[in-house]
């Protein structure tokens, strides 16, 4: 398979070396000149690694990092001016996966670049391999979540579920570590506007009694404070 690696950079000068160089490796390469062109882009087609600049105009790298967090988990490497070490702290608490400072050398970036494809590949088959074929259930740890049958099994026990709690659940696992608002429950849920979310505290109380063995120390759903509710990553 022909990755494609997606260069997320203002400088046309730096989008077009690194071009060069990737496509020699034999890489396939999308460009995008801030970060909400790099995220439509990210919509439209199989990225499986992006360069991205922090400093950009419309949309700089940071932001568009954390929004890509929200869906996807495939390596991201910030490039930067900048050779502090709070800045290279910081890209990587917010998303990214490694850091190299401009000028880099080409051969520095292409290995970094082969290591963190080569670790991405590990983690998908890893993933594939313990998930088989069944590609109608959601995993997590030792949560599984049957869309056929609706049913829902914590290690390998069977857990009854209200329609409610199994859709709010299955939400949540759809995507494990992003955060959803209440509000956001509720109208995928409920489909239809949220007036008053109080309902979905009281739903993901049932659901922690439910799904945890320790329902004060959640292992998978937890509360992320003002912000709203997640399935933590295991």
């Amino acid at each position: 398979m022909k990755h494609k690696i997606l260069i997320v950079e203002d400088e046309k000068g730096i989008r077009e070396t690194l071009n060069i160089f990737l496509k020699n490796q034999g890489y396939e390469i999308l460009e995008a000149k801030n970060g909400q062109e790099g995220l439509d882009i990210i919509e439209n087609n199989e990225v499986h690694l992006a360069i991205v600049d922090i400093m950009m105009p419309v949309m700089d790298g940071i932001t568009m990092t954390m929004k890509l967090r929200e869906n996807y988990d495939f390596p991201v490497i910030f490039l930067s001016a900048k050779s502090e070490d709070i800045d290279k702290i910081t890209g990587l608490n917010l998303g990214a996966d490694d850091y190299v400072t401009k000028p880099f050398e080409a051969m520095e970036l292409i290995a970094r670049v082969n290591s963190n494809i080569r670790r991405y590949e590990q983690i998908l088959n890893l993933k594939n391999s313990y998930q088989g074929t069944s590609k109608h259930q959601l995993i997590v740890g030792g949560l599984v979540l049957d869309e056929y049958t609706k049913e829902v099994f914590v290690n390998d026990k069977n857990v009854r579920l209200t329609a409610k709690e199994f859709q709010i659940l299955k939400l949540l696992m759809s995507y494990p570590g992003r955060i959803y608002s209440a509000q956001e429950i509720y109208e995928h849920v409920w489909q239809e506007d949220a007036i008053n979310t109080e309902t979905i505290m009281v739903h993901i109380r049932r659901l922690r009694e439910k799904i945890e063995i320790n329902p004060k120390k959640p292992e998978y759903l937890k509360v992320v404070w003002g912000i709203g509710y997640k399935i933590e990553k295991v």
